[in-house]
């Protein structure tokens, strides 16, 4: 698993990089995020999106004109539209996830931020949110973005995901640690 990520670190790279330092130049970085938010939103609300993007089986000029009308819906900002297109032209739409994702690593680390994935089993509420954000600066060292998932497989509790460090205090978690424990007992 961990080859295909890298692969598509090394093509997302150089694209996220040369966008961040576009957007820098012309002081539009938050409404190139916003836009790339935007379009990740879409990739992850449709699973016929996001495999039509990685089907190797349709040709780049389909996928170019797909992606050329969802871009006249959006009308992202200019720097976004262009890059997009070039993206699908140098047939590298199966790469977009990881070059936003990118993206929004560099932008945050701009503004000495980190991400952290924080599942629940019930959306969290604005205040617990913000409550989350400060413990987990205080832990970090760094301002906290949030991206939040439910999954009510946990029963309760979260799973927070901060780079490579994973915290895990769901109640589906601790279960399954008891029903090993009293299996070892006998």
């Amino acid at each position: 698993m961990s080859a295909p990520r890298s692969v598509l670190s090394k093509i997302a790279r150089p694209y996220a990089a040369a966008l961040f330092d576009l957007a820098g130049e012309g002081k539009v970085v938050e409404a190139v995020e916003k836009d790339l938010d935007a379009v990740a939103g879409l990739i992850d609300s449709s699973d016929d999106f996001s495999r039509f993007l990685v089907s190797p089986t349709i040709t780049t000029d389909v996928k170019s004109a797909a992606l050329g009308a969802i871009l006249d819906k959006v009308k992202p900002v200019d720097l976004v539209a262009n890059t997009l297109r070039l993206v699908a032209k140098n047939g590298r739409l199966f790469a977009l996830a990881a070059i936003i994702a990118e993206f929004k690593a560099l932008a945050a680390d701009a503004r000495n931020e980190v991400s952290a994935e924080v599942t629940s089993a019930a959306p969290l509420t604005k205040e617990q949110e913000k409550e989350l954000a400060g413990v987990l600066k205080d832990k970090v060292g760094k301002d906290v973005s949030l991206i939040t998932r439910v999954d009510e497989s946990l029963i309760g509790g979260l799973v927070v995901k901060v780079g490579s460090q994973m915290i895990d205090t769901s109640l589906k978690t601790k279960l399954s640690a008891m029903k090993i424990a009293m299996k070892g007992v006998s």
